[in-house]
């Protein structure tokens, strides 16, 4: 993620119309990446509680992408101030950018290199909801998503990418998230589970995806808006650079999607479609932080460690005592760590920089740099989040009431069910006194007060007031 990987790139002064255009289509398809985790999530919850997860995703898109624009982009990006945070005026509410002024040594304006990093703060809270499934408020998610982005994706974004921050001058790489965006939404994730506890049955009651299609349309367009992700990253075209990190991305996930379901076939007998999907999401993880810094056999290992090791750390939820509902710790903690430590091993020193791995003739260096990245953002995500969520549950509560839980949380925070078993005409929940008697939602026009008045009215023989209707549908008028 240009500054601060682009070690090997010549400086350029002058704006590229094609690599303004290739990275507005990459931006475009990391956007799509957030609909996706929300079909990958959605999928895979019961059935009571898959709107909400949809929205848990999609509202990320609304809150961090005002924020972004009001200081976090500042945040993440200005001027450094002591290795830790940013902050330019400039770029507060993206009013004192010029309309061709150029990110650094690129060849892309400011606007275009800030909403592609737009799409990465947007979608990093969105992983986290995955291990709050069923249990908590619409609201305090949506207060925590704000507080989140603020407190820890802004400042870890900066030590990670921006010239000048910690980890950036330490020298750990990270070309598109394993730190910034997976090790810390997985960390995160740990810390608010650890405050709003398990889920109602946890361990006792089965809770099968409801949607397996769902599921894989979810994990296939986050395949595909993946090559946005990483591709991307290198912020240009003309170096061959984005294409070694396209053809990683593709070798990895493919590999690390096999060694899923290896393992799986030899430690439960199946072949599963969901072992396939998670398999193939762990390998996006483990390449993110790697693509630019391995070939493609060392792609090939990235991707067959981090579905072997993936598959087997979703089940340590059981045997700790935890409840990650989608295995968020499992697949984008573990994998991030997976990948962000093997650049110390896999990092040929030909593609984004010079940095070596271990088995290259690099010895351990890059390695206790790369584990150095690994601990600090795991832990100050880990902490922080707790903190975040701790304050959230004492103010306004973070989970829903049990009842609430038990008759699912779409009903509860949306009042919206997502499908229409009945055949009511409608996925909407019926509401008191309002189309309560063919089950859907009351229509723009229903008035409670009118049709109490028809009632009344019915029973005591009288004909409706002024304005209102009889039986057959007609206005009727009467004298008062």
């Amino acid at each position: 993620m240009p500054p601060g990987i682009m070690t090997l790139a010549a400086d350029k002064a002058t704006l590229s119309p094609a690599n303004t255009g290739f990275m507005l289509i990459c931006t475009a398809l990391v956007m799509l990446m957030t609909p996706a985790l929300a079909f990958f999530y959605g999928g895979m919850v019961r059935v009571k509680s898959v709107l909400n997860m949809l929205m848990m995703s999609f509202i990320s898109l609304g809150i961090v992408t005002v924020l972004w624009v009001l200081y976090g982009f500042g945040l993440a990006f200005g001027q450094d101030n002591g290795g830790f945070l940013g902050w330019s005026g400039d770029f507060a509410g993206l009013g004192g950018i010029g309309l061709t002024e150029l990110w650094g040594t690129t060849t892309i304006p400011v606007y275009v290199f800030a909403v592609f990093q737009l799409m990465f703060a947007v979608i990093t809270p969105a992983l986290i909801s995955g291990a709050l499934a069923d249990r908590v408020k619409f609201t305090a998610w949506a207060l925590f998503i704000a507080l989140w982005a603020t407190v820890v994706y802004f400042p870890v974004a900066h030590w990670v990418w921006a010239e000048g921050g910690w980890l950036f001058d330490l020298g750990v790489i990270d070309f598109a998230g394993g730190t910034a965006v997976h090790i810390n939404a997985g960390a995160a994730a740990l810390g608010v589970i650890f405050v709003v506890g398990k889920r109602i049955g946890f361990k006792k009651d089965p809770m099968r995806p409801h949607s397996l299609p769902l599921v894989m349309l979810g994990a296939g367009l986050l395949w595909f808006g993946w090559f946005g992700f990483n591709a991307g990253s290198w912020l240009n075209n003309d170096d061959g650079v984005g294409a070694v990190a396209f053809v990683n991305t593709q070798v990895a996930t493919a590999a690390a999607m096999l060694g899923w379901l290896g393992y799986e076939k030899l430690r439960h007998g199946s072949f599963t479609t969901l072992g396939a999907a998670s398999g193939a999401v762990a390998g996006l993880v483990a390449i993110t932080p790697a693509c630019g810094a391995v070939s493609p056999l060392g792609a090939i290992a990235v991707g067959v460690i981090a579905g072997v090791l993936c598959a087997m750390a979703v089940g340590l939820k059981y045997r700790f005592g935890y409840d990650d509902s989608l295995d968020v710790v499992g697949v984008h903690l573990v994998g991030g760590i997976v990948g962000s430590l093997l650049i110390g091993l896999f990092a040929t020193g030909g593609v984004q920089s010079d940095a070596k791995g271990l088995f290259y003739g690099g010895g351990l260096e890059q390695l206790g740099k790369q584990a150095v990245g690994v601990v600090c953002v795991l832990l100050y995500s880990l902490v922080a989040s707790f903190v975040l969520a701790k304050i959230i549950d004492w103010v306004m509560g973070f989970r829903v009431s049990e009842d609430e839980e038990v008759a699912g949380v779409d009903q509860a925070a949306h009042a919206e069910t997502a499908y229409d078993f009945g055949g009511t005409g409608g996925g909407a929940v019926a509401r008191p006194g309002a189309g309560a008697a063919s089950g859907g939602a009351p229509s723009r026009g229903d008035d409670p007060a009118r049709s109490k008045r028809q009632d009344t009215a019915a029973a005591s023989g009288k004909a409706p007031a002024s304005g209102e209707t009889t039986a057959s549908g007609k206005e009727k008028r009467v004298d008062a």
